[in-house]
């Protein structure tokens, strides 16, 4: 299991140098051959986390298998990536619970329609998110965000297996208080469960160095091997179960219209996690061996992935780094690789399942520990720390994770991100100009000891765009900086090279600064203008704001012009 979002975004962090360009050809036999192997490499591996995280989601194990055999399977027809391995992912999983726990009520059939319609929601905005063309929604969310929610999840997932692993049960859904909680119940803990975490635990971290060894294979062949001397029962540990593939339906619940509409805004945010997961993922490793990409078409192959998974009543999928690299360091070569997994899958599950079924629990609980502790290195922070930027909005994130649970703390992490934002934006910092030298170039005056302001004319220039919060107190800013001036200027200036479009708000304001300065006998002229602006004001152009005063020259060239013009536009100071 994996928190791919900050492990596959800290992966960028590397250095570019890394990324190789493709090499050679591999012939199509050993190609095939190739896939054939990594596919039944990564098949024992998958089936054991795939069963994992349906726990996480509070899930029958074949909800988990289910979602593997049906994200394998899909995108392998239809995805880009050749490294790619879809399957429930970690933070879906949590998300999954999170929603499906506060939503759904009367029992377990009623948690199984509510997930299946949830995945249902989100394998249909996945599509129309890919016919749209919306690849690079993932930007919508700032990395700081995702990095802090990618840690806090990995944090809330691996405190959650502690009770499986210590034998004790916690009431409580926030990390802090179940942590307390656990402590608080020291004496109770299971020393036979401790052990078989403990031990877990140790072989997964000493053979997981090792790329050749897979050990979530060893530990679950292992885990199955004691079952048939040691009765985990009678030392109070429960075990999987079994994986009852006859009860898998196809077919979605029969909801209201209502109910429809609230899962798919539910479903946005999950659509959201896994996209930026799988999109981190895939792109990681199409850099790295100069593959092409194509986001719009993944988009769909999730998409898909997702629909057959809930018409089967599994889990919500993704491509998840972990796997995508275990499934790139066993040599495949093409999607086939994924396909083979899926097969091989399919035979363990329909002949191996009463094998299966004898796995204790604190197996798994480790097996999810090791898998997200990955993802619990705290050089994730080292670049905010370092650059001295994002740092509160990473901490944000982490925090909210982790006090407000998996799918409220997400919200409130973007809502947070949203609001810096609109906060940097809303900020008046307008700086006054004039000419470097003798040069062409104007520069801040605060900044630049050997500029010299330009005799009546005022230059300004917001440092940020024009939008609807900042416009009024942009212009504010720049009334006090004019009253400040020891003569008034004939001409004021403003150049607005930051602002790409603008919004009715700050024409109105606009409009309303540039009568103020006619009728303090001043004109104002808005210079370095984008296309996009100027063609907007010029439909706005009145007495107030004429056309002649909108120009997308420089404000070298503007001054020049102006000054040109100066006899004749002085006017008379209002008396």
């Amino acid at each position: 299991m994996t928190i791919d979002t900050g492990h596959a975004a800290a992966a960028h962090l590397q250095d570019p140098c890394q990324y190789a360009q493709p090499g050679a050809p591999t012939p199509p036999a050993q190609r095939a051959v190739k896939d054939a192997l990594a596919g039944m490499s990564i098949a024992g591996l998958l089936l054991p986390e795939a069963v994992a995280y349906s726990g996480i989601a509070n899930m029958p194990p074949q909800a988990g298998v289910v979602a593997l055999l049906a994200g394998l399977t899909v995108y392998a027809l239809l995805g880009r990536s050749r490294f790619a391995i879809v399957s429930s992912t970690s933070s879906s999983a949590a998300v999954l619970a999170a929603t499906v726990g506060a939503q759904a009520g009367g029992g377990a059939a009623a948690h199984l329609a509510y997930a299946a319609a949830l995945v249902c929601a989100t394998g249909i905005l996945f599509v129309l998110a890919g016919c749209a063309r919306l690849g690079g929604m993932s930007d919508f969310v700032a990395k700081p965000v995702l990095r802090g929610f990618a840690f806090g999840l990995a944090l809330t997932i691996a405190v959650k297996q502690l009770p499986t692993i210590l034998g004790v049960s916690s009431h409580y859904g926030d990390v802090p208080r179940m942590a307390f909680d656990l402590a608080r119940q020291l004496f109770a803990w299971n020393p036979h469960s401790v052990a078989v975490g403990g031990i877990a635990l140790a072989i997964l971290f000493a053979l997981g160095r090792s790329a050749r060894i897979p050990a979530t294979l060893v530990v679950i062949v292992l885990g199955i091997g004691a079952g048939y001397f040691i009765d985990w029962h009678s030392w109070g540990m429960t075990v999987v179960g079994a994986i009852d593939v006859q009860d898998v339906r196809f077919g979605l619940p029969a909801f209201a219209r209502t109910q429809w509409l609230q899962t798919i805004e539910l479903g946005f945010a999950l659509m959201l996690i896994l996209y930026a997961e799988s999109y981190g993922s895939i792109r990681s490793f199409a850099l790295k061996h100069g593959d092409p990409m194509s986001a719009n078409r993944d988009l769909v192959a999730l998409g898909g992935a997702n629909l057959v998974s809930a018409l089967l009543q599994g889990m919500p999928v993704g491509a998840g780094y972990s796997a995508s690299s275990a499934n790139e360091a066993a040599g495949a070569q093409t999607r086939w690789a994924g396909l083979v997994a899926a097969i091989v899958v399919g035979l363990i599950v329909l002949f191996l399942r009463p094998q299966l079924a004898r796995i204790p629990e604190p197996v798994l609980a480790a097996i999810v520990i090791y898998a997200v502790s990955h993802s619990l290195h705290p050089d994730v922070f080292r670049p905010y720390i370092v650059w001295r930027r994002d740092r509160l909005l990473t901490a944000a994130a982490l925090l909210a994770v982790l006090l407000l649970g998996v799918l409220h703390g997400l919200l409130v992490a973007i809502g947070v991100s949203l609001l810096l934002t609109l906060r940097n934006f809303s900020v008046p910092m307008v700086s006054v100009l004039g000419r470097l030298r003798d040069s062409h170039d104007f520069v801040d005056l605060s900044k630049h000891a050997d500029a010299r302001p330009v005799d009546g004319v005022m230059i300004l220039r917001p440092e940020e765009p024009l939008f609807f919060a900042n416009a009024d107190r942009v212009l504010s800013e720049a009334r006090k900086l004019i009253g400040a001036q020891a003569s008034v200027p004939g001409t004021v200036m403003l150049s607005l090279e930051e602002t790409p479009d603008v919004d009715s708000t700050s024409i109105e304001a606009l409009r309303i600064f540039s009568a103020e300065l006619r009728a303090h006998g001043e004109r104002l002229v808005l210079v370095r203008l984008k296309p996009r602006v100027l063609e907007v004001l010029g439909r706005a152009a009145d007495e107030t704001l004429p056309r002649d005063a909108l120009h997308e020259l420089s404000v070298d060239e503007c001054v020049q012009s102006v000054l040109a013009q100066l006899p004749r536009l002085q006017v008379p100071q209002q008396g």
